[in-house]
This record gives C-alpha cells, sequence and structure tokens, in this order.
C-alpha cells in the first residue's frame, strides 16, 4: 500500500488553477521527486500535503486513511513534515534551543534533545554541535538543523522544497545521502528541485508537471535526461550547456559552452578596473584582500570560488549595497568605489544581484512598476505619472524578454521566479546608457527553461559589447557561459582561465587555494 495517496487535487487561486486534476502515489520506503518548471505547481502541492494550503477539490489518503490537513499542526500529528526554503530558525539562539521552540514541557528536557540528535547524528550523519549558535552556522549546517528538526518526531513523510538552492556541493552531497537514508528506514521523501543530477543521483521516481497538470511519472532507472527536460519545459532546450551542466555527473561530459558557435571571443578596451580592493566585515575580518581584476568590452568574466570567500562582497559593492575600505573601482572611466546604486546606475551598470526578493524587486508592487523603478520620470509631465504610457512600454518589454505574467498591472510576486528574474533582466538591459551588466548568481532556483532564457540575455549583451561580470557558485554555470574564469580565494584572485582552457580539476584547485601557474 502507497504511503501518501492524492486523487484528483485541484487548487485554484482566483482565476488561475495551480493545481489540475493531480493523482499521485508516494511508495513507502522511496524518494519521490518533483520536477517542473517555476509556477509548473510543485510548491503548490507540497503545501497541499503540509496542510499550508487546501485543496479546492480532489482527496488524500496517508497511511490508507483518509488525510485532510486543515493546517501544518494537523499535518505534523500525521506524521508530514516540511523543510522550506526559507529557513524558520531563531539566529542569536543555539542549535538546541531552536530544537526545543515548540517541544517545551516538564517531560521533555534540554538533555533529551541533546540525546535525541546524537541518535540522528549517528543514524543519518546529521551531526551538528548543539550549543553552536545558529548565526555561526553556514547554509548546510542551518538546513541540517531544520531536518533534526523534522525528524525529531520520527516522521513517516519528509518534504523537501528545493533544499539544494543555495548549498554547495559536499553540502549538496551530504543532504542527498540524507535523503536515502531516510527512505532506507521505510519512510517516504518528496524531493522539489530543478537540478536534473540530483535527480539522477537520489530518486527512485520522478513526477514531471507543467502548468499545474502531471505530465508524466517515470522511473529512474535507465531514464532519458533529456526527454524529462522536454517533459518538463514542453520543447528541446537547445542552449545545451544549462541541461547537461545539470546532468553532467550523469554522462560524465564537460557542458558545451554557449559561444562556441561564435568563434573565439576577444576582449576590448576595459570598461570595469578593480584595484587592490579590500573588504572588512564589521568585525574587521578581511572579506576581500586586495583583489584585482579587469573586464572588457564584449567579454563574459567569471568569478568561481567556494561561497564564503569574498563573492557576495564584491557583488555587494559592485552593486553600491557595500562601501569597500580600500581599493579603486572604475567603470567606463568613471570611478565609482562606495558610490549609491543610483550612482553606479548613472554610470551605466546594469545589476542584477544575488537576492533578487531583498534587493531587485518589490514584490507587492506591480509588474510595470517594477520594470520602471528609478526610471518613473520617463512617464511623468508636472508632475503626474502618465500609467497608461507606462502600461504601454512594460508591455513592449514583456514581449521582448518573455515574461510570461496576464498584464503588467499583476503583483511581482504573482510571477514564477523565472519571470521574475526575467524581469530584473529587462529592467537592468534596458537601461540607457549600458556599459557593464552585474550578474550574481543569476539563475539561483530557476527551472531549466528560465536558465535558458538568462544565459541567452547574457549572452546577447556580451556581443552586443557590455562587459559582464558573472558571479555564480555553479561551476558548470561558468564553464557553459564564460569566455574567461577568475577563481577567488579568501578574498583574493589566485588565477584565471581562458575559454577552451577550462577544467574542473584546475579549477577546483585554485578554489581550494593553490594557484594557477
Amino acid at each position: 500500500m502507497a504511503l501518501l495517496e492524492l486523487s484528483g487535487l485541484t487548487k485554484r487561486f482566483g482565476a488561475f488553477t495551480a493545481l489540475d486534476d493531480i493523482s499521485l502515489l508516494i511508495e513507502r520506503g522511496e524518494v519521490h521527486c518533483l520536477l517542473g518548471e517555476n509556477g509548473a505547481g510543485k510548491s503548490t502541492l507540497c503545501n497541499l500535503v503540509f496542510g499550508v494550503h487546501r485543496p479546492d477539490g480532489g482527496t488524500m489518503t496517508l497511511g490508507g486513511e483518509p488525510f485532510d490537513p486543515r493546517g501544518p499542526a494537523e499535518a505534523l500529528q500525521r506524521g508530514v513534515v516540511m523543510v522550506h526554503q526559507h529557513f524558520s530558525l531563531v539566529p542569536n539562539m543555539s542549535v538546541a534551543e531552536n530544537l526545543m521552540l515548540g517541544r517545551a514541557s516538564a517531560v521533555l528536557k534540554p538533555q533529551d534533545i541533546i540525546v535525541r540528535m546524537e541518535q540522528l547524528a549517528a543514524e543519518y550523519g546529521l551531526e551538528i554541535d548543539p550549543e553552536a549558535r545558529i548565526d555561526e552556522l553556514s547554509v548546510g549546517e542551518r538546513q541540517r538543523v531544520e531536518i533534526i528538526k523534522c525528524l525529531l518526531g520520527d516522521p513517516q513523510l519528509l518534504v523537501l522544497d528545493e533544499p539544494t538552492a543555495v548549498l554547495q556541493p559536499d553540502e549538496i552531497d551530504a543532504l542527498l545521502a540524507i535523503c536515502r537514508q531516510v527512505a532506507l528506514r521505510g519512510k517516504s521523501v518528496i524531493l522539489v528541485t530543478h537540478k536534473l543530477g540530483e535527480i539522477s543521483r537520489v530518486a527512485d521516481r520522478t513526477t514531471v508537471l507543467r502548468q499545474g497538470r502531471i505530465i508524466e511519472t517515470v522511473a529512474m532507472d535507465g531514464a532519458d535526461i533529456r526527454s524529462l527536460v522536454r517533459s518538463m519545459v514542453g520543447r528541446d532546450v537547445q542552449s545545451a550547456g544549462s541541461v547537461l551542466a545539470a546532468a553532467v555527473d550523469i554522462e560524465g561530459k564537460t557542458p558545451a559552452k554557449l559561444s562556441d558557435a561564435a568563434g573565439p571571443v576577444s576582449a576590448g578596451e576595459a570598461v570595469l578596473q578593480i584595484s587592490d580592493l579590500v573588504y572588512r566585515d564589521p568585525h574587521g575580518v578581511p572579506r576581500l584582500d586586495g583583489l584585482s581584476l579587469t573586464v572588457g568590452t564584449g567579454e563574459i568574466v567569471g568569478i568561481a570560488g567556494v561561497e564564503g570567500n569574498g563573492q557576495t562582497e564584491l557583488g555587494l559593492i559592485l552593486a553600491g549595497l557595500a562601501s569597500p575600505s580600500a581599493g579603486a573601482i572604475v567603470v567606463g572611466g568613471t570611478p565609482v568605489a562606495g558610490c549609491t546604486p543610483q550612482e553606479i546606475t548613472d554610470a551605466g551598470v546594469g545589476i542584477v544581484p544575488e537576492d533578487r526578493h531583498a534587493v531587485a524587486c518589490i514584490r507587492e508592487l506591480s509588474v510595470a512598476e517594477n520594470l520602471f523603478l528609478g526610471a518613473i520620470g520617463k512617464f511623468s509631465r508636472f508632475g503626474l505619472l502618465d500609467k497608461s504610457a507606462r502600461r504601454k512600454a512594460a508591455e513592449a518589454m514583456m514581449r521582448d524578454f518573455d515574461v510570461r505574467a496576464s498584464s503588467p498591472d499583476v503583483s511581482m510576486a504573482s510571477l514564477s521566479g523565472g519571470n521574475q528574474q526575467k524581469a530584473v533582466l529587462a529592467r537592468e538591459l534596458s537601461l540607457d546608457p549600458l556599459v557593464f551588466l552585474l550578474a550574481a548568481q543569476p539563475t539561483r532556483g530557476l527551472d531549466v527553461g528560465a536558465i535558458e532564457a538568462v544565459y541567452n540575455r547574457i549572452r546577447a549583451a556580451r556581443d552586443d559589447g557590455l562587459g559582464v561580470l558573472l558571479i555564480s557558485s555553479e561551476l558548470e554555470e561558468l564553464m557553459a557561459v564564460s569566455d574567461r574564469i577568475a577563481v577567488i580565494y579568501r578574498g583574493k584572485l589566485v588565477g584565471e582561465l581562458a575559454a577552451g582552457s577550462f577544467s574542473r580539476e584546475a579549477i577546483g584547485a585554485m578554489m581550494s587555494g593553490h594557484a594557477h601557474v
């Protein structure tokens, strides 16, 4: 008997049908992956199972009994737990204190939690210091705490919604191993991910959703990855780099470089010059330590490195969101070190920041308002805003950049992650003047179709003569898109490689602090 059975589930938000007649079985002891584009309904399905939303139609059974949770608390009581994309931990409390929240009683003592943590560490490899503060832990360690919190009650079903989006490769390996261990102990795992390589490594079966409907459910033993991609996006994806990067551990191939068809790229005059850049955090720790880098017109320079080696700080400084402690930054002949975001934009810099929700868009505003943030003067006369003109301009921009929304007037929050990112790219690449593009983690959390669109836009910007700095934690992405890759380690550039000489081994060695000779 299946652990979880969904029959004809339907969920609507207003006039929008998020899930349409979903029927699915989750077997005991299996890892079942959900694959689909942004907005396909994967997270909505997980939220129905966990009781965050209630279905408008259809039924669920859990362990053969009717299952209709009226909230997460009822789902927890039935043994269903969920790790969300955004963690629910208190940063200034210890691991043990976070695990005690909502559980403290006269019966359960802190020592009981620590004993249970030791048991879970032995069973699943979930080692963590119970006395460590949450804000001292890496993202991967914080996620481990979330999983421990879920497993404390010995659940039947573990739901993981995009758990690897912000993890490093070694942390991803550890998480996938935990998923297999959970399944080996007779529990079930629902895993939402965009990364095809992860699916091939961990899933027993995969269900593909598109536009709120199930396209197919396939056993992963011998499954064809390209067929899954076609099912997911409804067409062949032409930019092979993103697909092969995800599937590289299946076929052992290096992703094809997207710009190979255009021939070798020769960079023009320097459009970005960074000289001896230093940045110290509030504790005085140097996060950037004498970094120097040049980006020319008509080239894409990728920044590789293990997260935490200064990439985030470099992106914040170039976006005007942090001020360097020392050093110079010149864009198109204009010094911009320590300038505000508006001053940097005025210098001709398009900015696609690492956290689009926190920095790049205002989710409560409409798509049209977001497309012209900072440029409202284009549609104002005598202090009056011409909303009709702005709407027409937004519609044209949405067509040009394939931003899919029912109207420019809908909220940015209603768009999928991929369409939000395309809207940010549309705004930034429409700046006048525009001489340089900063793209920090531009495809994080996006599906393969949206990744293809972002890659094509970045490549087109390069072909139009822009200099592009691409900061990414995805090595395959950098190898697929970049004309040059510079590696950062402990705030310093330790080596560079040009297209044609990219090597995982060489880049990996530099990421570990071994300079390239």
